[in-house]
C-alpha cells in the first residue's frame, strides 16, 4: 500500500511511550523546527503568491477567501479571523470556509472533507469570480471538499493558491501557485495537526502578513489601519500614531484619534493639520498608502 509524506511512519521511534517526557518533549521540538526549515524553502512560492495576491487585490474589489478542512481548516479560519483587527481588511472582502460549516470548527464532523459537491456549491453560491484571490489548505493534498473548492474557484476565474505538505498532489497541481510544505512524516504518525499544522499556520501567517503591508495596509512595522475595537487598544492607538509622529503629545494624538473615530492611519495626517474630509480624499489618491499621503501633504499643503 503506498504512503504519502505525511503519513509515512518513523520506526525508530516505536517506543515513543516507553521514552521519558523529556524525550519525547524533544522528539516533538525537533519536528516542530523542520516546519520552520519547510516554510524557509517554501519562500520563493511564498513570494510569488503575495506578489500575485496583491496584484489582484489592489483594485479594491476582490476579495481574500481561505478554505479548507479538519485541522487544516481551522487554521486557514484562525489565521483570516484577525485580518480585519489587525489590519483593518474589510469582512465584505472576506470569505472564510469550513468543509461542515461553523459547527466543524469546535467539533469533527466526519465526511465533510469528501463531500466535493458541496465544495462546488459553496463556490458558485459564494459567486466567486476573477476579483477574488482563493487560498485552499489540506496537508495531505487531496481532500475532496478542499481540491474541488480549488478548482471550482480556479474554473470562475479566482486566482488560487494551494497548500499542501505533500508533493505531487491534487491540490497543487491545479493550484495557479501551489506551495509545498515539506514536513515530512510526524513523531505520532499521520497527525497533521502537528508539524505539517505548524508549517501551515506559519506559512499563512507569513502569506497573509506580507500581503497586508503589500496592499498599504502597515506604515513600517506599525498596524496604523488596526480596528478599534476595546479598551486595551486606545493606549496602543496612540503609541502607534507616536510611532509615525513622535513629536505628538497624549493629548494631541489622543484628539486627533477621536477624530477619526480610532483609525490610527487617519488620525496621523489629522494630527499634521490636515481636516478630516481632506485626510480622507489624500489617503484615497494615494491606494491607502500612509507614508505616501504623508509625502504628499508635506508637498502639496505646506507653505
Amino acid at each position: 500500500m503506498s504512503t504519502t509524506q505525511t503519513e509515512s511512519i518513523d520506526t525508530s521511534l516505536n517506543t515513543l511511550d516507553l521514552q521519558s517526557n523529556e524525550q519525547v518533549l524533544e522528539h516533538l521540538l525537533v519536528s516542530q523546527q523542520k516546519a520552520v526549515t519547510a516554510v524557509r524553502n517554501a519562500k520563493p512560492a511564498l513570494d510569488q503568491a503575495v506578489s500575485l495576491a496583491a496584484a489582484r487585490l489592489s483594485d479594491g474589489e476582490g476579495r481574500l477567501v481561505l478554505a479548507g478542512a479538519g485541522a487544516s481548516g481551522r487554521l486557514a479560519v484562525q489565521d483570516g479571523a484577525e485580518l480585519w483587527p489587525t489590519f483593518g481588511w474589510p469582512q465584505t472582502r472576506l470569505l472564510l470556509c469550513m468543509a461542515g460549516g461553523s459547527t466543524a470548527l469546535l467539533s469533527s464532523v466526519e465526511g465533510v472533507e469528501d463531500d466535493a459537491a458541496a465544495a462546488i456549491s459553496d463556490v458558485q453560491s459564494a459567486r466567486i469570480n476573477a476579483a477574488d484571490v482563493v487560498i485552499a489548505v489540506a496537508a495531505s493534498g487531496e481532500s475532496a471538499w478542499t481540491c474541488g473548492w480549488l478548482e471550482q474557484a480556479r474554473a470562475q476565474g479566482a486566482f488560487t493558491i494551494g497548500l499542501a505538505n505533500n508533493a505531487g498532489t491534487r491540490l497543487l497541481s491545479k493550484a495557479d501557485c501551489p506551495i509545498w510544505l515539506d514536513t515530512g512524516g510526524e513523531v505520532l504518525a499521520g497527525s497533521t495537526r502537528m508539524a505539517a499544522g505548524t508549517a501551515q499556520k506559519i506559512a499563512l501567517n507569513l502569506f497573509s502578513t506580507t500581503l497586508m503591508i503589500r496592499l498599504n495596509r502597515t506604515y513600517g512595522n506599525l498596524m496604523v489601519d488596526m480596528a478599534a475595537v476595546n479598551k486595551k487598544l486606545d493606549k496602543r492607538r496612540i503609541r502607534l500614531l507616536q510611532g509615525v509622529l513622535p513629536d505628538v503629545s497624549d493629548n494631541d494624538a489622543q484628539a486627533a484619534i477621536d477624530k477619526a473615530d480610532g483609525w490610527v492611519k487617519l488620525a496621523v495626517l489629522i494630527a499634521l493639520g490636515d481636516p478630516v474630509q481632506s485626510a480622507k480624499s489624500r489617503l484615497d489618491d494615494c491606494r491607502g498608502s500612509l507614508r505616501e499621503a504623508i509625502s504628499n501633504y508635506h508637498e502639496n499643503d505646506i507653505q
